[in-house]
């Protein structure tokens, strides 16, 4: 079994696994090389990636037989990112750094 990446354990984390990807390895790359490796960091900026894309493209929706809350579903995505930042900067508070 090969080795995850970094890039890897990032899509696994935001479920970014299927066919088609919603981010490129460059674009994961760099939020890795932002945040200094930091699968955490990177994952949160992914999520927070997504959450804006779903607040600018899915509005609330309902018709007869469909219901659509894009704002909620926005709202969880940061929810869970937040958990991502969180632990990353518990781990910097734990190595002495920020």
């Amino acid at each position: 079994m090969a080795e995850l990446t970094p890039t890897d354990i990032v899509r696994l984390n935001i479920t970014d696994t299927g066919t088609e990807k919603l981010f490129t390895d460059e674009q994961l790359n760099a939020w890795l090389t932002q945040y200094d490796g930091s699968i955490n960091r990177a994952t949160y900026r992914a999520l927070v990636t997504m959450a804006t894309s779903t607040v600018l493209v899915s509005k609330k929706i309902r018709t007869q037989d469909l219901t659509t809350d894009g704002p909620a579903e926005a709202a969880a995505l940061l929810a869970l990112a937040r958990t991502y930042k969180d632990e990353a900067d518990a781990d910097d508070a734990a190595a002495g750094s920020f």
